[in-house]
């Protein structure tokens, strides 16, 4: 073998494996090789390459990223760019969910408790300061219904009653729902206020955005897609494709697909999520030519994109039946779900701050950063902290669920780590497991939930 292989150096047989020994200069030739291509190993587009657009991020305007956006973010930019590396022309697409009851509690708690309050005058980001008033909304409201709820159950309601009604005729609700329908009946001010708040928010994300390292091709508004949803969707009804019934409701029946009843609209019009997601659809494939759609989406709505993938294909999408949805696992706090109105979340600023502060103070301590100017330091410091989030978040299988601990976090910012390797910090903020929650498994081996 190795007179008529030069590659080969030498070899040898052990219970029947054949063990090759490739030749020094073999590897030396490949490593040169590498060193002189910056670009070895990627493959370029031509102009006959597929299309692939990948959505990822997808935040909601009244709240300011999140812990699962920064997975979701990482996932969706990494992804793109594997996808890119390999020969293929990619667009990063970014829905905005930007119109619904939600915005509207942010904006009526904005104008009920804000005094004016502003970015400017409040010294916080715009997402933060809307952000605070989504949880002040919950707050109110949940005050209300205790109150409500009191008062049915003296006039002899059960309690399962009364809070149904207290829920029903909450005045602080009932004035979001009246938003919401100026809102969609072009209330000139109320889409004054919306625009200005929105703007705000705007603003936020740019800015974690750009710390995060994350960009996009091009963004879609759901406040923009949604009428283009129900155009198709009353296009798919009149060719028989969807079904009314008596309350006015559009649905599609799934059963020949195995799957079940699906609405489309309301009985007053109104559109669901289904249905943004089929306008947001039209407008990409006006806008380009696609031949796959990435969806980076977690795992809670394998469900959706599986009935999405039918309804496109249904109306002539040509990437709908073979749309992907790349499903990743949860981020969760160790008692439970992150909850945006309750206040329970780990803000991505927060996360990505601490992350470089801790990077700073165990780079100090090592005398890493001994006779750099401030600027180089503070750019080491970035550089490390983020690479180390980035890293473990990435390290871990996309479809595991991750927990992370805030705990561990508040501690590292109080006192400065003494491990040499900023990493093995942050791999003590998360654990990963299997979708199975009684099947649990370690990030790494140096990974340690406290």
């Amino acid at each position: 073998m190795k007179q008529n292989e030069p590659a080969i150096a030498n070899y040898n047989v052990i219970k029947g494996f054949l063990n090759l020994t490739i030749a020094s200069d073999v590897w030396i030739e490949l490593l040169n090789r590498i060193h002189a291509d910056n670009q070895w190993g990627i493959q370029k587009a031509d102009a006959n390459a597929p299309l692939v657009m990948i959505e990822y991020s997808s935040p909601n305007t009244n709240k300011p990223l999140h812990l699962g956006h920064v997975r979701n973010n990482l996932l969706g930019s990494a992804l793109a760019n594997i996808m890119a590396a390999n020969g293929n022309k990619v667009v990063k697409t970014n829905i905005v969910n930007d119109r619904g009851i939600h915005i509207c509690k942010s904006m009526l708690a904005w104008l009920k408790y804000g005094n004016g309050e502003t970015p400017e005058s409040s010294g916080k980001k715009g997402d933060h300061l809307i952000g605070d008033y989504y949880v002040a909304f919950d707050k109110h409201y949940k005050a209300e219904v205790k109150e409500l709820m009191a008062q049915y159950q003296a006039e002899g309601m059960s309690e399962e009653e009364a809070k149904a009604k207290a829920e029903a005729n909450s005045p602080l609700m009932l004035e979001a729902r009246e938003m919401l329908r100026k809102w969609e009946a072009n209330d000139p001010e109320v889409r004054a206020l919306w625009k200005k708040m929105n703007d705000w928010v705007y603003a936020g994300f740019d800015e974690t955005y750009k710390m995060m390292g994350v960009s996009f091709d091009k963004i879609y508004y759901e406040s923009q897609t949604y009428l283009e949803g129900k155009e198709k969707v009353m296009e798919g009804l009149e060719k028989g494709l969807f079904y009314r019934k008596e309350d006015g409701s559009v649905w599609a029946d799934l059963t020949p697909e195995g799957l079940d009843h699906k609405l489309l609209l309301r009985g007053d019009g109104t559109s669901v999520y289904m249905t943004q997601d089929i306008g947001t659809a039209k407008l990409r494939f006006q806008d380009y030519p696609i031949n796959k759609m990435i969806y980076v989406v977690g795992n809670e709505q394998n469900y959706h994109f599986q009935v999405l993938s039918i309804l496109l294909d249904k109306l002539g999408f040509e990437w709908g039946k073979d749309l992907v949805h790349f499903s990743y696992g949860m981020v969760e706090l160790p008692e439970g779900k992150m909850k945006s109105r309750e206040g329970t979340v780990v803000d991505a600023d927060d996360l990505m701050e601490a992350m470089i502060e801790t990077a700073k103070e165990t780079s100090n301590e090592l005398g890493k950063l001994d006779g750099l100017t401030q600027k180089e330091a503070d750019d080491i410091a970035r550089i490390v902290g983020l690479g180390a989030l980035k890293y473990f978040i990435l390290k871990v299988d996309a479809r595991k669920n991750m927990t992370f601990n805030r705990k561990s976090l508040s501690t590292s910012t109080e006192t400065p780590v003494r491990s040499s390797n900023i990493h093995t910090h942050v791999s003590s903020l998360f654990c990963a497991r299997q979708q199975k929650p009684d099947s649990a498994s370690r990030l790494s081996s140096q990974a340690v939930l406290n």
